[in-house]
């Protein structure tokens, strides 16, 4: 029975999750929203962000909070390479692309395993399993600190894309490629600018993640899934509607993993994902 307080319990806690998903979705949003890429390899990006994580805690005993300048880095400039030297190449066969990306998927994978192994790992911080009460409601520190950081990482991205050149010239090259080419803007430039800043985010977000879950060579089949059901709930392409996605996975998460298991929350997503796009195909924000 959930009395008022399990109740509360359950709305904060799929709120901070939602926070993490967010963050999770952004990237994947971002890219497809400018570059018109569905990058099927996205959850491997997260993979290889929290074996990052997980090794800059075990060689260096890095706290993995402090680690994600580290993972978004490396991550930024893998992704500016594969944007490069990969996709760049594929920009006028969109089957060609979806190829690319399944391969990268499969490739990520492989060498996860070969290197590292498909054991189990994880990261337990000092304060991993401390809960912060108030007012007899539980919240996970480690959960309200993700939550923290992927707030302010989002809040600072909405700045960018709004208040700088380059987030202007972004914008300007997804609204209409050519006509920002006429004005001068080089797409290709921006495509990888934009591939780099997807990828960073996934760095930031195994980052916040990886003291809450395992990292294993295929860890991004958890996820990716879940992302594509908030950014295509939310609308493609919709930053509005990424958080919107992601707070109602969240959410929905917590409550029906709280009374059934999460595999029935996740099947109730994709129902709800289903349900929207017959009520509206371009999703709760998306445009035509």
């Amino acid at each position: 029975m959930l009395t008022s307080t399990l109740i509360l319990e359950n709305l904060i806690s799929g709120i901070l999750l939602g926070g993490i998903y967010i963050i999770m979705s952004l990237g994947l949003n971002l890219i497809f929203g400018v570059i018109k890429v569905v990058n099927f390899a996205h959850g491997e990006f997260l993979m290889l962000g929290m074996y990052i994580t997980y090794w800059m805690f075990m060689l260096l005993g890095l706290d993995p909070y402090l680690s994600i300048p580290i993972a978004a880095a490396l991550l930024g400039l893998l992704g500016m390479f594969v944007q490069k030297f990969i996709f760049n190449k594929l920009l006028a066969d969109e089957a060609s692309q979806i190829m690319a990306a399944i391969g990268l998927m499969i490739f990520f994978q492989n060498l996860a395993t070969f290197l590292w192994g498909s054991d189990f790992k994880s990261v337990r911080s000092s304060y991993a399993g401390i809960n912060i009460s108030v007012f007899d409601v539980r919240i996970s520190a480690t959960r309200a600190i993700s939550f923290i950081i992927a707030i302010i990482v989002t809040m600072l991205l909405y700045f960018f894309l709004n208040k700088t050149e380059t987030g202007m010239k972004i914008r300007a090259t997804a609204q209409d490629r050519e006509l920002a080419e006429i004005m001068g803007i080089n797409s290709k430039r921006i495509y990888i600018t934009t591939f780099g800043i997807g990828a960073a985010l996934c760095g930031i977000a195994a980052a916040l993640m990886s003291p809450i879950y395992y990292v294993f060579p295929v860890v991004g089949f958890t996820f990716a899934p879940l992302c594509f059901v908030i950014v295509v709930l939310g609308g493609l392409g919709s930053f509005t509607g990424t958080i919107a996605g992601g707070f109602i996975l969240g959410i929905l998460e917590a409550f029906i993993g709280f009374l059934v298991n999460v595999e029935v929350a996740t099947v109730v997503a994709f129902v709800i994902l289903l349900i929207v796009l017959f009520w509206k195909p371009t999703g709760l924000f998306g445009e035509r």
